[in-house]
């Protein structure tokens, strides 16, 4: 027997027990563990060998299906070329026979029911060019005679835009202050009527007036031109005199010929009539449909340029709304100092007629002459001494009004140099008359902004 203590004897036992134990669990495991992937791997290979033989019959199949499409192709090619060598044999004007050819022929099948299209003409093609060029000179020369047979219309509707734009200003100040925009645009069309509807009132009953007085006086006028040795020298080598006492006499005659009669009277009434209310409704629904329109025609703005070009078209509606402004004060300028002169040399009727000037000197170029006229001839009416300051004044006021006032306050209001602001004025007046002296300045305000923010930068970056 071993002469070491029990203890350690029963240690060391216990240290052999457990060292066997753990060697018969790790052969266990491994034994499970080989037999885990043995399976594992004979599964995946079953399952190989199952895709393998799959691939393969779909291989197959692909090419049975290639044959038989081969052999598709040439059974419709052969029936082709017998059809066409039928075609050939029988009578051409058989009908089924020559649909079926056709049919051929056009390729047709179940997407091209009509055949498949050949290639496009050539664009270099002589018809094509030709036709291509008959047909857009007959375009054009329609749309001018389109234009030319709507220009009356197209000009309301041009007047009606451009007060509506120069209105605006005024709707959008109201709608700032909590109106709603319709409420907005009902008031401010109902101050322009007012002042139009007190306009007639101040300035309609002088006019007749003096026309009454001046066709009771006229033949006293004629008999102290007779009465002037120059004019009557005149008159014997022209005879205009005899004439002019003959429509005085008979004032009938010169309301007919100016007129037309009584019905070319009618037509010029209702004409002007009917053009007012046309641009008066055109500008109300303008007014009130603006935003809509300018968020509809930004919209045909590619996106990526929409921004930009909406910013750019306020500035030019703001402009165009700041030329409304301007005229206006410029209007007020010429209204205000007819009524102080005219209270000075006391003519009659100095509120309608400064009235009257205020309106016509909204016109560009030939306003103010217009509305210088009617007073100078007022003026001459009272006596010659007032008829003589009055041209005299107008002559100075409209070279201050044109070289001074109106360049200076346009240049505020539209930002267009005073240079450019005479030169557009000169243009618009000789191309389209009132109407182009009218939107003159705004378009070129317009012009003045597309060079400033397009063309200038881009040349600038070339």
């Amino acid at each position: 027997m071993s002469d070491d203590p029990p203890d350690e004897v029963e240690e060391r036992v216990e240290r052999t027990v457990e060292r066997k134990v753990d060697e018969k669990v790790e052969e266990r495991l491994d034994e499970r563990v080989d037999a885990e992937v043995s399976e594992e791997l004979d599964e995946r290979s079953g399952h190989l060998e199952h895709l393998t033989e799959r691939a393969e019959e779909a291989e197959e199949e692909a090419e049975r299906a290639a044959a038989g499409a081969e052999r598709s192709r040439e059974g419709a090619v052969e029936a082709g070329e017998a059809a066409v060598e039928a075609a050939s044999i029988v009578a051409p004007d058989d009908p089924l026979l020559d649909t079926a050819v056709r049919k051929i022929e056009a390729q047709v099948d179940e997407d091209n029911p009509f055949g498949k299209p050949g290639r496009p003409l050539s664009r270099r093609s002589p018809f094509r060019l030709g036709f291509t060029a008959a047909l857009g000179v007959a375009l054009a020369y329609g749309l001018v005679n389109a234009l030319i047979a709507v220009r009356s219309v197209l000009i309301l509707i041009l007047i009606s835009a451009f007060l509506a734009i120069g209105l605006n200003p005024a709707v959008e100040g109201l709608e700032r202050r909590g109106l709603r925009r319709s409420m907005a645009v009902g008031a401010v069309l109902v101050a322009v009527l007012l002042f139009f509807v007190g306009f007639g009132f101040a300035v309609v009953p002088p006019i007749l007036d003096q026309g009454s007085q001046f066709a009771h006086k006229a033949p006293g006028y004629v008999q102290d031109l007779q009465n002037n040795h120059r004019i009557a020298s005149l008159d014997s080598k022209y005879h205009f005199l005899a004439k002019l006492k003959t429509y005085v006499d008979k004032p009938e005659r010169l309301g007919g010929t100016l007129f037309g009669g009584v019905l070319g009277a009618g037509k010029v009434v209702l004409g002007a009539f009917f053009a007012a209310i046309t641009v008066l409704t055109l500008t109300l629904y303008l007014m009130a449909n603006l935003p809509d329109i300018k968020a509809g025609a930004y919209r045909l703005v590619p996106r990526s340029r929409r921004a930009r070009v909406g910013l750019i078209a306020d500035e030019i509606l703001n402009r165009v709304g700041g030329y409304v402004a301007g005229n206006l004060i410029i209007s007020l300028i010429a209204g205000t100092l007819t009524f102080v002169v005219l209270l000075i040399l006391h003519v009659p009727y100095a509120l309608g007629l400064a009235l009257l000037v205020a309106v016509t000197d909204l016109i560009p170029v030939v306003g103010a002459t217009l509305g210088a006229i009617i007073v100078t001839l007022v003026g001459f009416f009272v006596s010659v001494r007032t008829g003589l300051i009055a041209a005299a004044y107008y002559a100075a006021y409209q070279q201050v009004e044109n070289y001074v006032l109106y360049p200076r306050i346009m240049k505020r209001s539209v930002d267009v140099s005073p240079v450019a602001t005479v030169i557009a004025v000169l243009i618009g007046g000789s191309l389209m008359g009132v109407l182009g002296a009218l939107l003159a300045i705004p378009v070129a305000a317009a012009v003045q902004l597309v060079l400033q923010e397009v063309a200038v930068p881009r040349q600038d970056d070339s």
